[in-house]
């Protein structure tokens, strides 16, 4: 061990009996589920089935939706195993449930302290474990390892801060990542900064976010919600958006009267902050998760509910995609209003999507803007993306998960061999 992991592995001990009592604090801050809290102390976990199991573990929505796409492909291509899908948050909690193969379940993940990780993988036992995007838990990791699991970094995003963060112990992090089976990069920027800290080249096998099919909706609500709510006039939807992009989509608009709005808010649980916000402007608005239903009188819908972007998307005639004037946030996927042929428009800080964001720029797929007059004129003027470019860009989706399964399978046992 280094010096750097014993320290941490020290604080976690020192620490681990005060973790209950912060558990719950969280629940009643809406943070953590009070009926999920065993799960995160690795405590009361369901029985693990005979055979071989792969375990999947991300920290929010957007890595839930990537793992789970990926564990559906696994399962095509091997039927027998078992899939242990784990994620930090509640949003992702309810975004994988019914969302899982058969063959699956999901847990809160758990704490990362020297006992909790050794209960946690000495029950499940995985034959592979896959870390989503930058999941790097040092406990957790190493207690895989000591099991004889396979190790797989998938994804793997990483901003220059983090690298430089990371270079201070760099001796603990090769001696974490530097000991997985596949490290695959999600672009060329991250692929450099993993092999100048692993001392060694890493693969990029491209974002598998391309990959993800777009969100479904019903026909019955689309249309119910055209006909109630839009009627003859435009929809321009902010979608996923943080605190302080709701009054920069709103002040962008302010000069478009006729238009029906859609806000759906990254996190749900901000939805009285951002009804706050569009009264104290004065707008006439229903909100979702109290439903309440718009009607053409309606100026804003207050889309603060989970699932149903598919929805917003294909009502939109444009969409302002938040995260891109966040601090901190570094931008959100942009390919599912692509797919959609809707013209889009986000801000500039979009350091966890940069080389996908520049891509689709050059394609003409995508439009950033670093104020709320920028913002305006791409909502009023933007056109819809060509359909030979959209169609360009589908060609390419697939590859990046294509590679990854080629580098995870040949990682699981067959059934019934020794391990």
């Amino acid at each position: 061990m280094t010096p750097a992991f014993r320290l941490y592995r020290g604080f976690a001990r020192i620490v681990s009996p005060f973790l209950p009592g912060l558990l719950r604090r969280r629940a009643r801050a809406g943070k953590e589920d009070f009926g999920r809290m065993n799960e995160r102390l690795a405590r009361g976990m369901p029985n693990r089935r005979p055979g071989r199991l792969v375990w999947l573990h991300g920290a929010s929505v957007g890595e839930s939706r990537l793992l789970l796409e990926l564990g559906h492909r696994l399962v095509a291509a091997r039927p027998d195993l078992m899939l242990l899908f784990t994620s930090q948050t509640l949003t992702s909690a309810r975004l994988l449930g019914p969302a899982l193969p058969d063959t699956a379940i999901h847990l809160m993940a758990p704490l990362d302290t020297p006992a909790i990780a050794r209960r946690f993988i000495r029950h499940w036992q995985p034959d592979l474990c896959v870390f989503g995007e930058g999941e790097i838990w040092p406990n957790l990791i190493f207690e895989a390892g000591r099991s004889g699991a396979k190790r797989a970094l998938v994804n793997a995003r990483m901003t220059q801060g983090s690298a430089d963060g990371w270079r201070r112990v760099r001796k603990l992090f090769r001696k974490l990542v530097g000991a997985y089976d596949v490290v695959l990069a999600a672009d060329t920027d991250t692929a450099q900064r993993l092999g100048s800290l692993l001392g060694h080249n890493v693969r990029s096998a491209g974002n598998l976010k391309s990959a993800l099919p777009g969100p479904e909706a019903s026909d019955f609500e689309i249309t119910r919600i055209r006909d109630g709510f839009i009627g003859t006039r435009r929809c321009l939807v902010a979608a996923s958006t943080h605190a302080g992009e709701e009054a920069l989509f709103l002040d962008a608009v302010s000069d478009m009267p006729d238009t029906a709005l859609i806000i759906a808010p990254r996190h749900p649980e901000r939805g009285d902050e951002v009804e706050a916000l569009i009264k104290a402007r004065g707008l006439l608005h229903a909100r979702r998760s109290k439903g309440q239903v718009a009607n053409t009188r309606t100026r804003v819908l207050l889309a603060d509910t989970m699932g149903e972007m598919g929805l917003w998307l294909r009502l939109a005639d444009a969409v302002y995609l938040g995260g891109g004037h966040a601090e901190g946030v570094g931008g959100h996927n942009p390919l599912e209003p692509v797919r959609f042929s809707k013209p889009v428009v986000t801000g500039p800080l979009v350091f966890n999507f940069a080389s996908m964001m520049a891509d689709l720029e050059a394609r003409g797929l995508i439009r950033t803007a670093t104020d709320a007059a920028g913002v305006a004129d791409a909502l009023q003027n933007a056109a819809p993306p060509s359909v030979a470019a959209v169609e360009a860009l589908a060609e390419h989706a697939d590859a990046p998960m294509v590679e990854t399964l080629a580098a995870l399978l040949p990682l699981i046992p067959e059934p019934g061999l020794l391990q």
